[in-house]
Parts: C-alpha cells; sequence; structure tokens
C-alpha cells in the first residue's frame, strides 16, 4: 500500500468507522485515547513517534485485505488550487495563443513559459472551495451524473493540515503540515464556464461538487515521509498512462500554497488542501469519464488509489 513505514486510515466496520494504523499489509484500530481524541485532534498536535512505536509493538492487528478502507481524513474545509503546473499551464496558454495569433506552436511556447514563470515570481496561487461532504473513499464508485458526459479526472497532490495555520509565513508553513493524502478533483467540464452570464466567469459549485467527486485517499502519510518539492503524479485509465508528472513542477509550491491560503481564513486540523493537477486529464486527450471506467492514482509514498466509474442510475 506505502513505502512508508507507517500510515493512518479510516476504516469501515458494518456502519461504525474506526481510526486505523497502518503497518505494511496490516492494520489495527487506534481507540480515542490513544489519538488523544480523535483523528483531528490528534492532527492538530501529531505524536508521530507514539504512533510509530505502536506500528512496531503487538497488539489486535488485522490483514489490510480484511478490510474496507474509506477516506482517511474528516476535513472542515477544502480548498483547491488551479492552474499550478507549470507545464500543464504552459501547454493551456500555448494552445490557445496558437489559435489566435500567427505566433509558431514553439513561440507560443516560449512565450507561456515566460508568462508562467513570471507569474511564479510575482503572482498568488488562485484557491476555490469544495464541499466536504464530497470527500469520499475509494471504496464508493463514481457516480457519472447523466447531465453530461463530459467528466474529467485530475489527480492531485493533497495537503492534510495540522496545527491551526492562520497567518503565517512560508517559512513557517510547513510546521502546519501533519501530512498528505491522495485526492482525484472530479470536474464536470461543460459546467466549468456560466454560458448564462459570461460576466461571472467560472462556476465551480456545480462543476466539482457532484456527490463522491473528491475521492480521497486511502491513506494519510505523516508528513516526515513525504517530500512535496519532488514526488511522482501519476494516473492510469484502465492501464492507460494519462498523467505522470511530478510535484517539481509546481509553481506555487506546498509552502507557498499553504502560506497563500492561511492569510484568509485559519486553515484547521485535518483540512485538505489539494496542490493542483499536472497535464493529461481528459480534457487533454479529448476522453471523459464513462460506465466501467477504471482510474488508477499513485502518488509517491502514499500509495494507490482506485476509483472505479459507474453511469448514474434511473437517469
Amino acid at each position: 500500500m506505502t513505502t512508508a513505514p507507517f500510515a493512518l486510515a479510516r476504516f469501515r466496520d458494518g456502519d461504525a468507522v474506526h481510526v486505523g494504523l497502518v503497518a505494511g499489509d496490516r492494520i489495527r484500530a487506534l481507540a480515542d485515547d490513544e489519538l488523544g481524541g480523535g483523528l483531528n485532534a490528534f492532527l492538530a498536535d501529531p505524536d508521530w513517534d507514539r504512533l510509530e512505536a505502536l506500528a512496531a509493538a503487538p497488539g489486535e492487528w488485522h490483514p489490510l485485505s480484511d478490510v474496507t478502507l474509506t477516506a482517511p481524513v474528516e476535513p472542515r474545509q477544502v480548498l483547491q488550487t488551479g492552474a499550478n503546473y507549470r507545464q500543464h499551464v504552459i501547454e493551456l496558454v500555448a494552445a490557445g495563443l496558437t489559435q489566435n495569433t500567427d505566433r509558431t506552436p514553439e513561440e507560443a511556447r516560449a512565450f507561456a513559459a515566460d508568462m508562467m514563470d513570471e507569474r511564479a515570481r510575482t503572482g498568488e496561487p488562485y484557491f476555490f472551495i469544495g464541499l466536504t461532504a464530497c470527500v469520499v473513499g475509494d471504496d464508493v464508485p463514481l457516480v457519472l451524473p447523466a447531465s453530461s458526459d463530459v467528466h474529467d479526472w485530475e489527480l492531485e497532490l493533497a495537503v492534510v493540515i495540522g496545527r491551526e495555520a492562520f497567518r503565517v509565513s512560508r517559512d513557517e508553513a510547513l510546521d502546519h503540515v501533519a501530512g498528505y493524502t491522495i485526492v482525484n478533483d472530479i470536474t464536470t467540464r461543460d459546467l466549468v464556464f456560466r454560458k448564462d452570464m459570461k460576466e461571472i466567469g467560472t462556476d465551480w459549485y456545480r462543476a466539482k461538487n457532484a456527490p463522491g467527486f473528491l475521492p480521497t485517499g486511502p491513506l494519510l502519510v505523516p508528513a516526515r515521509f513525504v517530500d512535496p518539492a519532488d514526488t511522482p503524479v501519476r494516473l492510469e485509465l484502465n492501464g492507460q498512462v494519462m498523467q505522470d508528472a511530478s510535484t517539481s513542477d509546481l509553481l506555487f509550491d506546498v509552502p507557498a500554497l499553504v502560506s497563500a491560503a492561511s492569510q484568509t481564513h485559519p486553515l484547521l486540523p485535518g483540512d485538505l488542501l489539494l496542490t493542483g493537477s499536472p497535464a493529461g486529464n481528459g480534457q487533454h486527450w479529448k476522453r471523459f469519464l464513462r460506465d466501467g471506467d477504471v482510474m488508477t492514482g499513485t502518488i509517491g509514498a502514499l500509495g494507490t488509489q482506485v476509483v472505479r466509474c459507474v453511469a448514474e442510475e434511473n437517469a
């Protein structure tokens, strides 16, 4: 599941959901008192050394294959970052430039690269918010709303906030990161831009917040085991590689994102901050999600997420 020595997860036991400690291919339940009052309370002041000792100790361990994992977090806020992979944005900008000017593709890419480098030097991250109700585990099939046939994938490294962060500096930001998880930020492309009033611009609420549109997990890996500056991000659709990049291509890195997001409102323990998605989504390939599709997302030490798509019934 993960190359990290241990991680946190949440798993189902009938109607109940428990926090578990994962070590290798086994898992054991963690009581609230072992977490200091529950998952978000633990993340507010995580004692990873104590959990590492528990991972090496005897206890009531079970094979991971015997349990059903669900989303490993219970965020109160979800922040999403747009247009944050340099090469991805360069390709998008260049495509638009070559359609509207007499620049060659090479000239358009060079112009777009200069724009992105200037944005990284002097610009700011672009955030929008998602509904926490959309956060589900990959144990839940992704239901594709019948109202559209252009539902798209966006695999992302997601920051899990630890200690509350409010107006923190870039240098302080990583002290407020408890760990990382995988999120596939699903988007209905034909709802992104308003057609009835173009001046309003983007409509992220409708485009990104259908039920189950934030498949998350299955693991929460402590920050000490993840290099957010250089972690591979790879998504396969039915076994075919669609996204294959590294977080080294981020325009704004994790410290910059955490610091910038915290300037407006406090980031709370357990909150999710998505870092953006690299090139290779369905809009690029002109291939969108269909009934029966299987997405397999792998991000460095975070393990693998498998999302199965189904058509909406009785549509």
